[in-house]
């Protein structure tokens, strides 16, 4: 039996279907009003903001949050990313400090509100053995809930979930209702210039359980998103999503990006030399990837997949929010050998991607960095104080931390290993869904791991100090190119203008370094860590190359820190001292915070109980950015221009 729709009756017309549901009789006037006030957003000549958002978000739409206890749908977390009070599932009042400025709410596509479905149904008239006994525990306590889900989830990885799950015509019609629904509740919580929702998906690959997630991403509204439903991942491959967008662009003439997120679960397969079948890398395949996937996921709660000890053991940086996720793949159905790191991490991507350019002419890894949460409580927040945790079962409480928090049935990961991350920056026009979409395809964007850091990037031949004035950013859009860019190697040594700003609620900045990797003539990929600017320069001088810590003012007692060190603002012009003409390379920057309390030492002191001796080793850490790379290399040719 065919277990999926096909591409063609994916793409369909609804024909207005749902509009009567939510009380929205003429989609046409609305699709209208959306239009003319996207229209009267002022956009600026060139990007003047930072936009805040989260482009993973998971509702009770989504199978495993419901599954999980997550009781709040799209309303309550658009309402709560806008700034409003709402009750967790939990029952405790929940509030973001700062509003975001545009969400995602990125439901599974899998099974889109089959586990409520499942709650919901009669006992009697469920047959399938595996379903009923899911039923009952989802119903008997939320320790068991939430183990039925973890069964779920290693059922998936497996391949064993039962066929009411995965059968198309049981799931179609329920998914249609669901999704059309959806999209209408994000046209009613669009404010263009304010507060931007924004139409998207999980798709869920995940072969033996390694993870291939992509978010799906559109810059259309409900007149075009309308037209299509989400499309199933589970038995898939990744040219089928990409077939997927190709249609969904020729029959609507809209937009639709994905980005790969926890490439550190995909036991080296998200970013693979070879073809998903083994075959060698084509210009097509990679051309395809970098046209799909002009942003990948940098860091979310599930640990960051920017760098890795095992491939950079110069980094002293490099260790950020591996502990507990270099175990194994997502379900933690299979271990993690150190050969496969280098298919996960971005840094080595970012490599492989200068490598198969060098063999067929396209790099298919040419992407930018953003972050996201990846919460399955509709609560999008990246603030350590305010950390909501995975799902309900590790919303705030004392045990949490302490806790086994693993997403399968399998032992090995504890609630401290989840990051309090993170958010995706992207620098806009204006706030609107067009804007930001662009601002994704050209890369404009950065990740934090939840800090908001005002980081600008620009590459270029003619820059110098003198340029910090006041209209400095006008001026680098003149003279360069911005984060995400590319530069073509003119016979002399890049520069760099890099600005970072503190999050104005946040902590001091410690360094900015840029990052730089390299192909040299024969092959071998390169990379360097250059430290490019700090606080107390005069003070803090290298030491064998390195610059020393800043130090550490944070009270474990109390979870408090201090600015006495570090510097609010940090500003430089960096040529590269190594550069060698003809080098193909890339550098981006990484900035980081000075030593502040992780959301283990805030639930610590908030609960009043001790953390395990690794927990409390692991209680401070130096949040960060990263920004999209610029890269740098001979004139594009057609063929580098069509990636």
């Amino acid at each position: 039996m065919k277990k999926y729709l096909g591409i063609a009756a994916v793409i369909v017309l609804i024909a207005g279907a749902g509009w009567w549901l939510f009380g929205r009789d003429n989609p046409e006037a609305t699709a209208r009003q959306v239009a003319d006030a996207e229209a009267s957003v002022e956009l600026t000549p060139y990007p003047q903001q930072v936009l805040w958002g989260d482009t993973h978000l998971h509702t009770d739409n989504s199978i495993d949050a419901f599954g999980f206890g997550t009781r709040l749908g799209p309303e309550a977390a658009l309402r709560f990313a806008r700034g409003e009070k709402v009750t967790a599932t939990s029952g405790m009042e929940a509030q973001i400090a700062r509003p975001l400025d545009f969400l995602v709410i990125a439901d599974h596509s899998d099974g889109l509100g089959a586990t409520r479905r499942l709650y919901d149904a009669p006992r009697i008239a469920i047959q399938d053995p595996t379903l009923l006994k899911w039923h009952d525990m989802m119903h008997e306590s939320p320790e068991q809930s939430q183990r039925a889900i973890g069964e779920l989830i290693t059922a998936a990885s497996n391949g064993t979930l039962p066929e009411a799950l995965r059968d198309p015509d049981t799931q179609e019609k329920a998914t249609r209702t669901i999704w059309t629904k959806h999209l209408a509740t994000l046209d009613k919580f669009y404010d263009p210039g304010t507060f931007t929702p924004i139409a998207g998906y999980e798709w869920t690959l995940m072969p033996g359980g390694n993870n291939l997630h992509r978010v799906v991403m559109y810059r259309d509204g409900y007149d075009k998103t309308s037209k299509t439903l989400p499309f199933p991942g589970l038995d898939g491959q990744v040219d089928g999503l990409f077939d997927y967008m190709d249609a969904y662009e020729e029959a609507t003439g809209g937009r639709v990006l994905a980005i790969p997120h926890n490439s550190n679960l995909s036991n080296g397969l998200m970013f693979e030399l070879t073809t998903p079948d083994g075959g060698p890398m084509t210009a097509e395949y990679a051309r395809k990837r970098a046209q799909r996937e002009p942003v990948v996921e940098a860091t979310q709660i599930k640990g960051d997949s920017e760098s890795h000890p095992f491939l950079s053991p110069n980094d002293e940086f490099a260790n950020f929010g591996d502990v507990g996720w270099e175990i194994g793949n997502l379900s933690l159905t299979e271990a993690k050998e150190d050969s496969q790191l280098a298919g996960e991490y971005l840094r080595e991507a970012l490599k492989r991607g200068l490598s198969i350019e060098q063999q067929t002419g396209v790099n298919p890894y040419k992407f930018g960095m953003i972050g996201s949460t990846d919460s399955h409580t509709s609560l999008a927040t990246a603030d350590e104080d305010n950390f909501f945790g995975k799902h309900t079962g590790n919303e705030p409480n004392g045990e949490r931390a302490n806790a086994p928090q693993n997403l399968g049935t399998r032992v090995g990961r504890f609630g401290w290993h989840y990051l309090a991350s993170g958010y995706a920056a992207v620098w806009a026009k204006g706030n609107t869904r067009a804007e930001i979409f662009d601002a994704m395809m050209r890369r404009e964007v950065y990740a934090t791991t939840g800090p908001r850091m005002v980081v600008r990037f620009f590459g270029g031949y003619d820059f110098s100090d003198n340029d910090f004035t006041a209209d400095w950013v006008e001026n680098a859009y003149t003279k360069g190119v911005p984060m995400g860019g590319e530069l073509s190697d003119n016979g002399t040594a890049p520069q760099f203008i890099v600005s970072a700003l503190k999050d104005p609620d946040g902590a001091h900045l410690d360094r900015v370094q840029i990052v730089k990797g390299w192909i040299t003539a024969d092959g071998a990929l390169r990379e360097k860590v250059f430290d490019v600017v700090w606080s107390d320069m005069d003070s803090r001088r290298p030491v064998g190359g390195k610059v020393p810590g800043v130090g550490d003012t944070v009270d474990r007692a109390a979870a408090t820190y201090t600015n006495d060190i570090g510097a609010p603002e940090l500003q430089t012009v960096w040529t590269d001292p190594e550069y060698s003409e003809g080098q193909n390379a890339f550098y981006y920057v990484r900035v980081l915070e000075i030593p502040t309390p992780r959301w283990t030492l805030f639930d610590a002191v908030r609960f009043g109980f001790e953390l395990s001796a690794e927990a409390l080793a692991d209680s401070v850490s130096q949040e960060r950015a990263y920004t999209s790379p610029i890269w740098v290399g001979p004139p594009a040719t057609d063929a580098t221009q069509e990636s």
